[in-house]
């Protein structure tokens, strides 16, 4: 069959570095840290008492604080950032097929705020749980809720694969489209998992950052001493469209989706196959589902966690899917910035992915300060400082527990 083309129309943001798109553009390019102490609760007791948390969020600035109290915190940011995609978007609902319209959304945990807080209060001798409960804290209901806002009646679920959940989303999404089996789709991620919860399971992983000291810098991707990632939270929402329509419409046109990859490193709960097998395959994949040369890719977001292991295997997997042009091609992680958004990530990195290619500007891996000498000093990571530079392609990274790895491939328009 003939595939239909994809394009993107509408964006929407809502995470560590701002509220809006613009917002998050300029502090990303700037290379402006979201990282700070915990505010959201009393983190005293932790072993890390930082985070890079959604600040001055307002959420009754897009509905009743009545209905806002219905959501977790994780869809609340899903039903902002999908209401600022589909306003940027343009498009008139009623001149849409709305059976043709639909959400896949990716969430990693879901409500885990909601459930927390649901079992206290069962533990201090509550009885009683709230009817809202199990809406409240399912990883799905934030897809279900914005189809039900905007009447969407095409395909319709989530997708839960740890730290790949937004970008299998949005690989999803893309293959409705250019399948023929819907004409728009608003996909993405969000996550709220900065709560005693998250932070505690993550930190008894050992895999968060404990440098309290100075929390700025505590994400250091690609840097000999760092010592876990960031945890963050936020959303990013797309509207996906079919090229024709879109044109048809005179919609504003960010970027072409090309291609997404997908495997699994079948290695370990929660460490990386050590020689990049699984990244290397889901690269080699998005490219061929693309129809993309490597020595074509200008720019790679990467997964870049700042852990001690993922970090070295994602550039292996880098050298061996690229080969000589792996040292050509420029490389960031924003995560340095952002922290990292678990079942968001995806989609906030891959917004970024877009921004770079319409800006030709490739944002920074910010604190670095001693380079790492199992990590190949010839790849240009876009160490501290933002580089101009043009973008037609680039690709995003993500990698999750249990193995999940999907890439993502876009082109400039």
């Amino acid at each position: 069959m003939e595939f239909k083309r994809v394009v993107i129309t509408g964006v929407g943001t809502v995470n560590p570095l701002g509220n809006t798109v613009n917002d998050f553009w300029e502090n990303l390019k700037n290379g402006v840290s979201g990282a700070a102490p915990i505010n959201r609760f009393d983190a005293s007791k932790q072993k890390t008492r930082f985070a890079c948390e959604v600040k001055n969020f307002d959420v009754e600035q897009y509905m009743e604080r009545k209905e806002a109290r219905k959501y977790d915190v994780y869809t609340q940011y899903a039903m902002v950032t999908a209401t600022q995609a589909m306003e940027d978007s343009g498009i008139d609902l009623e001149k849409i097929d709305h059976d043709r319209a639909g959400v896949i959304w990716g969430a990693g945990i879901g409500g885990l705020q909601t459930f927390f807080e649901e079992a206290r209060n069962y533990q201090q001798d509550n009885p009683r749980f709230s009817p809202f409960f199990i809406p409240k804290m399912i990883a799905n209901i934030a897809g279900g809720l914005i189809s039900i806002k905007y009447q969407f009646r095409g395909p319709n679920f989530t997708t839960v694969s740890a730290c790949a959940s937004a970008s299998h989303a949005m690989i999803e999404a893309f293959n409705m489209i250019r399948m023929g089996k819907a004409n728009i789709m608003i996909t993405g991620g969000s996550e709220a998992a900065v709560n005693e919860a998250g932070v505690a399971g993550f930190n008894s992983m050992r895999a968060l950052s404990t440098r309290n000291d100075d929390p700025k810098t505590a994400s250091r991707p690609f840097d000999k001493d760092r010592d876990g990632f960031v945890i963050g939270e936020g959303s990013a929402a797309f509207i996906f469209e079919e090229y024709e329509s879109a044109v048809k419409r005179g919609a504003k046109i960010y970027a072409e989706m090309v291609g997404g990859g997908m495997s699994a490193d079948a290695y370990h709960m929660t460490a990386p196959d050590p020689e990049g097998k699984g990244a290397n395959l889901v690269m080699k994949w998005a490219l061929e589902d693309a129809g993309i040369n490597t020595e074509n890719v200008d720019y790679i977001n990467v997964h870049g966690t700042s852990t001690p292991l993922g970090d070295i295997a994602e550039p292996k997997a880098i050298l061996k899917t690229f080969g000589d042009h792996a040292f050509k091609v420029s490389i960031s992680s924003t995560k340095s910035m952002t922290g990292h958004l678990l079942g968001a990530a995806g989609a906030v990195e891959g917004l970024a992915s877009i921004l770079a290619i319409q800006n030709s500007l490739i944002p920074p891996t910010i604190n670095h300060f001693t380079d790492d000498p199992e990590i190949d000093s010839r790849f240009d990571f876009t160490f501290n400082v933002a580089k101009e530079k043009k973008v037609d392609i680039a690709i995003s990274n993500t990698f999750g527990f249990g193995g999940h790895n999907a890439t993502l491939v876009f082109k400039k328009f």
